[in-house]
Parts: C-alpha cells; sequence; structure tokens
C-alpha cells in the first residue's frame, strides 16, 4: 500500500510542474557546479595549460638518438666492465656496440642530434633534453606504470588523471584527457596506463581512433532521431534529479549526470574536432598525411593539437605497440626497428612543434617526448640492445620550457645516469609545477593517507625552465 505521508523534499520532488521544475533546475546547476571536470584554479600561475605526452613505448635507444657516446666507438666488441654487475633482461649480452648512426649539431645551441631525426633536429632550440633520466624497473610494466603513474604498482591513477584532477578541463564538450594508441597495438598493463586508479572514473583516460568515429558506439542507432535522444536524457536527467533531491551530497551522480550530457555533446564535437578533412594542403604536408610512414602518426599528432586547441588538457599518442620490432623495443636489428620508428614519428614531431608556434599554442602546450627506459649500451643477439633502466633522454618542448637547454649526462657509455641525475618523480614534479600545481600540494585521500603522483620524493628540475 502506498504511504500517505512523504516528506517535505519528496513532496516538491513529486509535483510535476511549477515548484517541481525549479528543483529540477536547481539540481542541473548543482551538477554543473560538482562536474569534476570543471576548471579548477591552479596553486600558483601556470606556464603551460595543456599537455601533449608522447610515450614511445619499447624503451628508445638514447646513444642512437639524442646522447652520443663516441667511446663506444674507439671500445668496440670490449667487455662493459668497470660498472658494477651488469643485469640484462633477456640474456645474450654481448660487447660494447657504437651507434649506426652519426650525429651532428644543430641550432643556435649546438644540440648533437642522431640522423634518425632529421626534422627534430631542426627545433633543438625550442627543445630541452634530460639525458639523466633513470627508472626503478628493467621490465615494461613496470617501467610504464612507474612512467604513467609515478610508481611500478598497478592500480594508481595516471599523470593525465592527477592533472584533470587538479585542473579540470576546459572544454565542455569533450573529455579532459584523450589518448590514442598505435595501430599495431596498445602497450603492455593495457588501459591502467591512463587509468584513474582510486579516483572517480571521471578522471580515467577516454581512448580516441584516429580515423572514422573517434569512440566506438558513441552515435546512436541511424533510426533513433537526435529529438528522441535527447527525450531519453531528460527524462533520465529527470530521475536522476529526485534521486539526488533526497541524497544532496552524492557527488558521484552529479559525475554521471555530467557525464550522460558530455557523451551527447561529443556526437558533434568530437567527430568535428577529429576531422582533418578542412585542414589546408600545407598542413597536411607538414605531418606527412599523404606519406605512408608517417601518414598514421602524423595524424594523432595534428588530432592532438586540434584537441589542446578545443581546450583538453591531457593527450597521450602511443608510438610503437604489440612486442618487440612493433614497438621500439630492439632487442635485435636495431637498425631496422629504430629507422622505421624513428621514420614514422619524425616529421610529424617537428610537424607538431611547428604548427603549435603558429597557432599560438606553443607557449601554452607543454609537449613531452619519452619512453619507459633506456637501452643498454652492449650488444644483444649481435645487433640488439636489451632493456637498461639507469640511463634514458627525455625532451620537453612549450610552455615554460628553456629551449636549446641540457640537463645531465650520462657515464661515457650512456650506461647509467650521471651528473644531476633526473628520477621519474623529479620529471612528475616539474610537469605539475609548470601546469601551476604543486606536487607536494597535489594529494588524493586513500587508505589513511594523502596520495601523491610523487609519492614521498621529487624535485622540480628547475635547469630547464625558461
Amino acid at each position: 500500500m502506498t504511504d500517505r505521508f512523504c516528506s517535505r523534499r519528496q513532496f516538491l520532488n513529486l509535483l510535476g510542474g511549477g515548484i517541481g521544475s525549479l528543483a529540477f533546475t536547481d539540481i542541473a546547476a548543482r551538477a554543473a557546479r560538482m562536474d569534476p571536470m570543471a576548471p579548477k584554479p591552479p596553486h600558483y600561475a601556470p606556464k603551460a595549460k595543456a599537455v601533449i605526452s608522447v610515450f614511445c613505448y619499447g624503451g628508445v635507444s638514447h646513444i642512437d638518438t639524442f646522447d652520443p657516446k663516441p667511446e663506444l666507438l674507439k671500445r668496440q666488441g670490449e667487455a662493459l666492465t668497470g660498472k658494477g654487475e651488469v643485469h640484462v633482461s633477456q640474456g645474450h649480452p654481448g660487447g660494447l656496440m657504437p651507434s649506426s648512426w652519426g650525429f651532428q649539431k644543430y641550432g643556435q645551441c649546438g644540440m648533437d642530434v642522431s640522423e634518425l631525426f632529421p626534422h627534430l633536429a631542426q627545433k633543438v632550440d625550442d627543445i630541452a633534453f634530460i639525458r639523466s633520466m633513470y627508472c626503478l624497473s628493467n621490465d615494461h610494466g613496470p617501467a610504464l606504470f612507474q612512467m604513467n603513474t609515478g610508481t611500478v604498482l598497478s592500480g594508481h591513477p595516471s599523470m593525465g588523471s592527477w592533472i584533470t584532477y587538479g585542473l579540470g578541463s576546459e572544454s565542455e564538450n569533450l573529455p579532459g584527457f584523450i589518448v590514442f594508441t598505435d595501430y599495431r597495438g596498445g602497450p603492455i598493463g593495457g588501459a591502467p596506463n591512463w587509468g584513474n586508479g582510486y579516483m572517480p572514473a571521471a578522471f580515467q583516460g577516454t581512448q580516441f581512433r584516429s580515423a572514422g568515429d573517434p569512440i566506438v558506439d558513441l552515435n546512436p542507432p541511424k533510426d533513433v532521431p537526435r529529438e528522441r535522444q535527447r527525450d531519453w536524457l531528460d527524462f533520465i536527467a529527470r530521475l536522476n534529479a529526485r534521486h539526488q533531491v533526497k541524497n544532496p551530497l552524492d557527488s558521484e551522480l552529479s559525475a554521471r549526470i555530467a557525464s550522460y550530457e558530455l557523451a551527447y555533446r561529443m556526437q558533434v564535437h568530437a567527430a568535428e574536432a577529429v576531422d582533418l578533412n578542412k585542414e589546408s594542403e600545407a598542413t597536411r604536408k607538414l605531418y606527412g598525411l599523404d606519406e605512408e610512414r608517417t601518414k598514421y602518426f602524423g595524424r594523432q599528432a595534428l588530432m592532438a593539437a586540434r584537441l589542446v586547441e578545443r581546450g583538453v588538457r591531457f593527450v597521450q599518442i602511443y608510438s610503437g605497440g604489440g612486442n618487440f620490432q612493433e614497438s621500439w623495443d630492439a632487442h635485435w636489428d636495431l637498425k631496422a626497428n629504430h629507422e622505421m620508428h624513428c621514420g614514422e614519428t619524425d616529421q610529424p614531431l617537428a610537424a607538431l612543434i611547428t604548427d603549435l608556434k603558429a597557432r599560438g599554442l606553443l607557449d601554452s602546450t607543454l609537449i613531452i617526448w619519452h619512453g619507459e627506459f633506456g637501452r643498454m649500451p652492449i650488444s644483444q643477439r649481435l645487433d640488439g640492445r636489451d632493456h637498461n633502466p639507469h640511463a634514458f633522454t627525455v625532451w620537453l618542448a612549450g610552455g615554460g620550457i628553456k629551449g636549446g637547454s641540457i640537463h645531465g649526462t650520462t657515464d661515457e657509455f650512456g650506461y647509467r645516469a650521471a651528473e644531476n641525475r633526473s628520477s621519474v618523480n623529479d620529471l612528475h614534479a616539474t610537469i605539475l609545477h609548470l601546469l601551476g600545481l604543486d606536487h607536494e600540494k597535489l594529494t588524493y585521500p586513500h587508505l589513511g593517507r594523502q596520495m601523491r603522483l610523487t609519492d614521498v620524493s621529487g624535485n622540480v628540475i628547475r635547469e630547464i625552465l625558461a
């Protein structure tokens, strides 16, 4: 039997119009205010407002790209000695192996760059190199998690999640955190690399495709007109509003209401954001969209520029997918592996810097290029290199970065970071700093403690700041 008595809130909620409509309007406004992706103020004035992370999955060889080691040529074939016990990931260690590519100095800064990156070499005056990076694991999975989440363990929020949690997004019609994977597959560990961990689901990365519909099943069936879908969403919103009158502190429900509305708006705006048909012929040529080798990564790089232009906070692009030669994981035939992957990405990376500058966005967009670790200076299976967590190179460009600068060095072989060693925590602290976020103050409560992207360490690398 229906209860004849109800609370004042229930009475207002059950009214079909008038005051009931006002209640719904208030709830809708409250949901907008509680939208977890609403823009939030930084801790202090930022240098950058958005991030484009280029993740070269598999482990790029720093000594073949941005950290020349002539000593390897002098001592070719000799054993690596004097560095303590040398651990290899997959066995078959050989002697010291020099690079197959020459290096030249470029730009006003006189930066050394391998002939693998002839286009990017022209942009070194906009780039800061950190040559003294190191990480904790020589296995892909944990190293990927550390670079993405600050810890080698799974289940933690990714950097994109931390940044959107701290700053929200400036786009009302697109997700704040978008991810593009390689056509050959995703990285080891999969979606947790861009996951929200213990944070609300609103902060996880949204995977976009670089061709066709950007998100699978985003659009309704063709026989469902947009007006009918709008009616459905309004009906669901009214039901949610009734529930929220009884539960005004339910922030998860507010986030769900906001996500439904975002998905509806994305049906129009997501397709427009990744539609490159209206780009000029000059832009297509700049990114190499009509060349077989560069067209896939070129499309993703151009889409990243368009997305940050539309207010997306964090865009991550994975170069390399699957296992071994399909990624940058050159355990054998390093020459073929790196010539393929560098050839795919060199021109689009240079184009991204050029294009963002032309759009007036480079000063407010931070570009990060990195892998999960480096490669060994000794050979593996004669012509490959094994994983090296002790040394690798990362470069940054754009918002707040002092172009043409180098931070840190490795030893004479490129085996270990030597001078001004930089941890992954240091890199994350620097990225947050450029976005106006204090890495020690950006915390999230979990399991009885205030968690951080940088855990309990990390120092801003001020030498590369403008």
